[in-house]
């Protein structure tokens, strides 16, 4: 049997599937259907913000990609030695700041719950990593500006703070013992880098493994990256169609607390992926809504998103759990407030 014939003749597997690229085909031809000049609209409109935030866009990839190549990633587990005090500031602005892959975050943290760390440095950095890393501000910066983008930096590294003296406050109650749910292990992409960091060597083009790094990291990051922005730009667009602009600054478009609580708890559900989520932000600020609660959705969003709260509920045991969405909630909010008061 020829290649061909043996590649049809495999089962069909739901779970190889494309969905960020399916939804983009589903969007178009339902737009085309109700109305081909919106479609064609709108695939202008997407094809224009691409173009537009490249230059972000190829930054934060390269930046990414050095970090893999040049073994820059390894770096995270120095954040996790020494003192507890210093090490919870120290897990929180390394977990802000490292470009880590969002694969390799929930075996990570089981590693290092695995090895003995503590969960209050753990939680820190758990907390801080999905809301901004070098490529996430490369592109912040892109669609919403640099200060939003310095804001949402220190924002980050606040939420680690909180959760993880937080944690340390709450861990003389014994509600924290044994964080990891029975049977869970410390493998997966990752959690290498801390079992065992590499020596980092900065002019890595001298090496062809790590030039090989590079280029496949670049490559899977571009498609990464490029099918999630298009997307979020295609739903922009479909937003700013469809959604009139006073329903959007009647619900979220004050600076009061009730908004910005309604928009961390909104981010939950309605969170797609930290890149996806910075056009839509945008657009929504454009139709009305207030920044601080663009803010604070932002942030609730990247840590407490459905996909996101599953994994950690898979890993964790429920005091831990809870402690995870309260913080990060808790922390969103307050951001939201103090964008408000100080931007």
């Amino acid at each position: 049997m020829s290649n061909r014939l043996m590649a049809l003749s495999r089962p069909f597997n739901l779970a190889s599937i494309d969905k960020a690229v399916v939804a983009i085909v589903i969007i178009l031809l339902a737009l085309i259907v109700i109305d081909a000049t919106v479609a064609l609209d709108s695939f202008k409109f997407m094809v224009t913000q691409i173009i537009n935030v490249s230059p972000f866009l190829l930054a934060s990839i390269a930046i990414a990609a050095y970090a893999k190549a040049s073994g820059a990633d390894g770096l995270i587990a120095k954040a996790f030695q020494g003192n507890v005090i210093k090490m919870i500031f120290v897990a929180a602005l390394m977990g802000a700041l490292s470009p880590f892959c969002s694969c390799g975050v929930i075996p990570l943290i089981a590693a290092l719950l695995f090895m003995g760390v503590p969960l209050s440095a753990v939680m820190a950095f758990w907390l801080a990593s999905p809301i901004m890393d070098p490529s996430m501000f490369a592109l912040t910066t892109g669609v919403l500006g640099t200060e939003f983008a310095l804001y949402k930096t220190a924002s980050a590294i606040f939420l680690g703070l909180l959760g993880g003296y937080g944690v340390l406050a709450l861990q003389g109650t014994g509600m924290f013992e044994n964080p990891l749910r029975p049977g869970v292990g410390d493998g997966g992409c990752g959690a290498s880098n801390v079992r065992a960091p590499k020596e980092v060597v900065w002019k890595f083009w001298h090496e062809a493994p790590r030039r090989k790094a590079f280029a496949d990291s670049g490559l899977s990051n571009t498609l990464f990256l490029g099918k999630w922005l298009m997307l979020a730009f295609l739903l922009e667009s479909v937003m700013l169609t469809y959604v009139p602009a006073q329903t959007i600054s009647g619900l979220l478009g004050n600076d009061g607390l009730l908004t910005i609580v309604t928009a961390a708890l909104v981010g939950v559900p309605a969170y797609l992926n930290g890149y996806a989520a910075l056009p839509l932000v945008s657009g929504l600020i454009d139709q009305g809504m207030a920044p601080g609660a663009g803010m604070a959705f932002l942030i609730a969003g990247g840590v407490t998103s459905i996909p996101a709260a599953i994994a950690v509920f898979a890993l964790a045991r429920m005091p831990v759990f809870l402690a995870y969405i309260g913080f990060a909630l808790t922390g969103s909010v307050i951001s939201g407030l103090l964008y408000t008061m100080f931007a």
